[in-house]
């Protein structure tokens, strides 16, 4: 760039003076400060220009763009990046089996990106909220009463699963959720008292039998143990009377023949 710069200024040089007859040079300490001054300041304004149009080009874009636009909004916005709890209270939800029950659920989050909380809603809280009833009506939904009852922390884990997923486009980390109160209707109450009422019932009653069919077992053991063996029927009878006289009721009666002889003999 600099050849063409000295070119320049020297061809300038020659043309003003024409009645000069002598080559021209050909190496740099030939030529006169009257051409090398000028050529060597105009390089340094072209590199100057270009690095200072790099520079300021990008700005130049961003304030055409900006005043095309309109300016931006900006604004200062308080995040609490503490856990915080939301209360799900008073959700009616009719479970498959057409049971309609009222519960309560707690959702337990924190703040994990604030950037995309601010921009992706104006309230992240009742954001927050309306997906927490929408995932607790999808998944007790789809289960049956006796189910859901049985199976609450499934129940419990299963929602923690499908909120966390839609928590993380709000920018929120789900810590915990947990239900809290199930209510039933009035009928259904009465109703689920009475079928676990009726069984304890059979689960009494059945437990009744098996005592009386192992009572009756074992005495049926003992009375055939008893015929084979005549000494043990022997004091058999004789530990009855133990007790019979122990307890003060030896009543001794008197009747046909050799009755007394059989019952001296006993004693």
């Amino acid at each position: 760039g600099n050849e063409n710069t000295v070119s320049l200024f020297l061809l300038a040089r020659e043309r003003s003076d024409r009645s000069t007859t002598a080559d021209s040079p050909r190496y740099y300490e030939d030529l006169p400060l009257s051409v090398l001054l000028p050529a060597f300041v105009l390089s340094e304004l072209k590199v100057a220009f270009l690095i200072g149009l790099q520079v300021i080009l990008p700005f130049l874009v961003i304030d055409l763009v900006t005043f095309w636009k309109g300016p931006a909004d900006a604004r200062i916005v308080e995040v609490d990046l503490r856990e915080t709890m939301v209360e799900i209270g008073g959700q009616d939800i009719m479970t498959a089996d057409k049971v309609t029950l009222r519960l309560n659920a707690i959702v337990t989050y924190r703040v994990a990106d604030a950037r995309r909380t601010v921009s992706q809603t104006d309230d992240v809280r009742q954001a927050l909220y309306r997906e927490s009833q929408l995932v607790l009506r999808a998944v007790i939904g789809a289960r049956e009463l006796d189910v859901f009852l049985t199976d609450k922390d499934v129940v419990a884990r299963e929602i923690e699963e499908n909120l966390s997923r839609r928590a993380v486009e709000l920018g929120l980390q789900i810590a915990s959720i947990g239900i809290r109160d199930v209510i039933l209707p009035g009928d259904m109450k009465d109703l689920m008292n009475k079928v676990t009422e009726a069984k304890k019932a059979a689960e009494a009653n059945l437990i009744a039998r098996r005592e009386e069919t192992a009572a009756m077992r074992s005495q049926a053991n003992t009375a055939k143990l008893l015929q084979d063996n005549p000494t043990l029927m022997r004091l058999r009878e004789l530990e009855v009377l133990e007790k019979i006289a122990l307890a003060n009721k030896l009543n001794i009666v008197l009747g046909e023949k050799g009755l007394a002889d059989r019952v001296l003999n006993l004693l």
